[in-house]
Order: C-alpha cells, then structure tokens, then sequence
C-alpha cells in the first residue's frame, strides 16, 4: 500500500492523517500558512483511515483515553526515545521537559527534549500536549497554544468521568 492519508474532522480543526504502507505515519494540524507538500502526503483515501477518524471521535468525545494504531516513527534514536516518553504520561496527567529529561537519564537534555517534542510526527496519538513547562505554563506545541490548552481541558474534563 503506498502513501495515502485522509483530512478527518475534529473539534480542533481538520486533521490530516498520512500513512506509508499501513502504519500510521503522521498526523498534520491544519495551517494555512504553511500546507503540508502534497508529496509527502500521497493519495487521499478517507476510506482507509476509518479506524484512525473512530478513534480519534472517541478521544474527542472523552471516551477513548489511548489509541491503538499501528505506527511507524521515524527519527534519530533520541528523538524516539522522547516520543516513547511522551507515550508512557498518563491521560490526563502532564510531565515537564526536565521530567522527560530526567526519565532519559540526563536533566540538562530538557531544551533537547523541547526540541523533539516539537517535531513530533504524530500529535494526539503521540501526546505531546500533555508535556509543559516547568512552572506548570503551556509552552511550546506545533498545533499553537490554544489546541494545546484544548486537548489538557479535554483530558481534564473527561478524566473525571472515569
């Protein structure tokens, strides 16, 4: 299966979702200032991505608290392992650079861990909102502060439904 991906509604805007031969590759947040190449997107199949919309309506509707979707991460080895980090903070719950930091073993890689937090390839599924400054402030997310500040409200709200 070649590059497809699909533009799936929610309530922080249109979503693009890209995979590459099945797995899950990349989650893109609507900017009309900077558009995604078309090269990297490949054909759009919405179809093909029925899984990936119903879970995604799940998070949004405070009903799913984890995704299970075959991903594929590309990046340096460090990169990844900020990504796993950011995978293993609970829903509902936030971990500042310098926790992440700490949890890789080195407190000084926090502006690093920074660095990877924002390159992250799949935002929402990979939850890179739930990791804040140190003094507790919204810094710092690749969709812009106010979706950032959505998706912990989210988590908040539903979490105390559980």
């Amino acid at each position: 299966m070649p590059r497809t991906h699909a533009i799936i509604d929610s309530p922080i805007g249109p979503l693009t979702a890209i995979r590459d031969d099945g797995p899950l590759v990349g989650v893109l947040f609507d900017d009309p200032d900077r558009p995604p190449d078309p090269a990297r997107l490949g054909v759009r199949d919405d179809a093909a991505f029925a899984d990936v919309a119903a879970q995604l309506a799940g998070y949004f509707a405070g009903e799913r608290t984890a995704f299970d979707l075959e991903l594929h991460i590309s990046g340096d080895p460090f990169r990844r392992a900020v990504w796993h980090q950011m995978t293993l903070i609970p829903y509902g719950e936030t971990r500042s650079y310098g926790d992440l930091a700490r949890a890789l073993g080195d407190r000084s890689l926090a502006q690093a861990v920074g660095v990877a937090c924002g390159r992250n390839p799949l935002p929402v599924v990979v939850p890179c909102h739930r990791v804040i400054g140190a003094d507790g402030s919204l810094v710092g997310f690749g969709g812009g502060l106010p979706r950032k500040r959505y998706l912990l409200d989210l988590e908040q709200r539903a979490d105390r439904l559980f």
